[in-house]
């Protein structure tokens, strides 16, 4: 554990524990501070952009530091980095716990409170950025979502949305579509919402698309009974 300590030198091998264990630990602390912290960059990203400018600035100001260790952890970093992109990618239970998942807000013009809390912003903040979306009054929202990158996706109620040549239609309640497969795997939790069961879901997909659910790359529900389904190209 001598790479822990200051060092008059280190081997390449103690460079790249270093970056090893300083990644790991700022992916940690990344996701404890929140997402209001990361403001608008994923976590991963987020820790590699804190890093790498510090660690090759500091052998271009300091005549002591050598570059070879510079150069080994910033390449051990971007290692990692581009390792947990690919296991993002590929293992839904990494990304789960990687990326935050998204925190509902305000639903039906009312503010949740156990969602500020869960996305770690006020009152003030969620009003600063109602402000930004042009929007002065919360109950004319129908969804608000904090979003795992920091930003607030906002969906106005129908009636307060604004005039189009097509605004002379009546207009229904808001909706956000249900994820029912996502990656060729069943959400068995958004088909209960929708009252649907599995059987159900398969014969549709071997009715009107001829395919099976591990061939799906996303398919939604909508309000009007709508399936999108979005098949692996």
């Amino acid at each position: 554990m001598d790479f822990f300590q200051s060092q008059e030198t280190l081997t390449t091998v103690g460079w790249t524990l270093r970056a090893i264990i300083a990644f790991l630990f700022l992916v940690i602390v990344a996701k404890v501070l929140g997402q209001r912290t990361i403001s608008q960059l994923r976590l991963l990203d987020f820790v590699i952009a804190l890093v790498i400018g510090n660690i090759i600035a500091h052998p271009l100001s300091d005549p002591h530091l050598g570059l070879k260790g510079s150069i080994v952890t910033t390449i051990v970093l971007v290692i990692l980095y581009l390792g947990g992109i690919f296991l993002i990618l590929k293992w839904p239970g990494f990304r789960k716990l990687i990326n935050h998942k998204p925190v509902t807000i305000i639903q039906d013009g009312e503010i949740l409170y156990t969602g500020l809390k869960k996305a770690r912003i006020s009152i003030d903040v969620l009003l600063e950025e109602l402000r930004e979306e042009k929007i002065e009054d919360v109950k004319k929202v129908a969804l608000a979502i904090w979003e795992a990158d920091g930003k607030l996706s906002v969906f106005l109620d129908p009636k307060y949305q604004p005039l189009t040549p097509s605004s002379s239609m009546k207009t229904g309640g808001f909706y956000l579509p249900k994820t029912i497969i996502k990656e060729g795997k069943i959400n068995y939790k958004e088909l209960a919402q929708i009252h649907k069961d599995e059987q159900w879901l398969i014969s549709h997909l071997e009715r009107l698309y001829q395919t099976e659910v591990k061939n799906v790359l996303l398919a939604t529900y909508d309000g009007k009974e709508n399936l999108q389904i979005f098949l692996y190209r």
